[in-house]
C-alpha cells in the first residue's frame, strides 16, 4: 500500500454499555449547539429577542429531520419505502419477518432544503414579522457550518464515500464491506471543507459588508454555491441509488445532481433580484 492512501476503519461510536453514542449523532449534536451560540451573536446584532431562538430551534430542527427524512424516501427509496410505509415513520425494520430497532437510516439533504425554508416561512411570519428571506439568509450561514459537521460525521460512518480513484491516493473505507479494498475519494471530506470554507465567507460577508442589507443575497449565495458543489462532487461519488438513466431527460446526471439544478436557479435570482429600499 501506497502511503498516499489512508486506511479507515474507526469505531461507530462511543459504547457506553447500554447503547452506542453514534460519531455521526455527536457531530450533529456539535452542529446544533455551535449553530445555536453563534446564531444568538447575530441575533443581538439584529436586535432580535433572544428568546425567539429557542423557537427558531424547534422550527428548524423538526423540519429537517422531516424534510430529510421524506426526502430519502421519494427522491432516493421510494421502490422499497412503497411496500414499508410503516417503516417511513417508525425506527424499526422488518428483518426475516421481525421487527429491528435500526433508527432512521435515510436521509436527503434536498428534503431539507424543502422543509426548512417551508418551516422558516411560517416563524418569520408568526414570531418575527419580518420577510422570509431576512431569516434565510442568517440561518444559511449555520447551515453550511452544519453541512461541515454532518458529512464529517459521514466520514465516520464510511458511508456516502466517492468512486475508486484509480490509484494510489484516496481513502481505503475498511469499515464498509460494499466499498472493497481499493483507495476511493472522500468525497465527504471534499463536502465538508468546501461548506466550512463557505461558512466563513459567509460569516465574514455578514459582519464585514453590507450584503446582509441585501435581503435574499445571503441566502442565495449560498444556494449557488453549496448546491453547485454538491453537483460537481456527485460525479466522484458512488450513487446513493441504483442509477435508472431513463429516469431523467439529462442522462447521465444522478437523482442529486437534477434536484440541485432547480436549487441552483433560484440562488443566482435571489442575488441578483432587485429589491426595494
Amino acid at each position: 500500500m501506497s502511503f498516499l492512501a489512508i486506511e479507515w476503519n474507526p469505531s461507530i461510536g462511543i459504547n457506553l454499555g447500554f447503547f452506542t453514542v453514534r460519531w455521526y449523532s455527536l457531530m450533529f449534536v456539535a452542529a446544533f449547539l455551535l449553530g445555536l451560540k453563534l446564531m444568538k451573536k447575530i441575533y443581538i446584532e439584529d436586535k432580535t429577542p433572544i428568546e425567539k431562538l429557542d423557537i427558531l430551534f424547534m422550527y428548524t430542527f423538526v423540519s429537517m429531520l422531516v424534510g430529510m427524512r421524506l426526502g430519502d424516501v421519494f427522491f432516493y427509496s421510494w421502490g422499497y419505502y412503497q411496500n414499508h410505509l410503516l417503516e417511513i415513520i417508525l425506527p424499526f425494520k422488518q428483518v426475516n419477518g421481525t421487527w429491528k430497532f435500526t433508527g432512521y437510516t435515510g436521509f436527503a439533504s434536498h428534503g431539507a432544503a424543502i422543509g426548512i425554508p417551508i418551516a422558516l416561512y411560517f416563524y418569520a411570519k408568526k414570531h418575527l414579522q419580518k420577510p422570509w428571506l431576512f431569516i434565510l439568509d442568517r440561518l444559511a450561514i449555520m447551515v453550511a457550518l452544519a453541512g461541515f459537521f454532518i458529512r464529517f460525521g459521514n466520514f465516520f460512518n464510511s458511508e456516502i464515500y466517492g468512486k475508486p480513484t484509480g490509484s494510489n491516493f484516496g481513502v481505503i473505507f475498511k469499515a464498509s464491506t460494499e466499498a472493497g479494498n481499493v483507495a476511493r475519494h472522500p468525497t465527504q471530506l471534499y463536502e465538508a471543507f468546501s461548506y466550512l470554507i463557505l461558512f466563513f465567507v459567509m460569516w465574514y460577508l455578514f459582519w464585514k459588508t453590507k450584503k446582509r442589507e441585501q435581503t435574499g443575497f445571503l441566502f442565495g449565495l449560498f444556494m449557488v454555491v453549496l448546491w453547485s458543489l454538491r453537483f460537481v462532487i456527485e460525479f466522484f461519488k458512488e450513487p446513493q441509488v441504483q442509477k435508472r438513466g431513463e429516469e431523467w431527460l439529462f442522462s447521465p446526471l444522478n437523482t442529486g445532481q437534477v434536484l440541485s439544478i432547480p436549487l441552483i436557479l433560484i440562488g443566482f435570482w435571489l442575488m441578483f433580484k432587485k429589491t426595494r429600499k
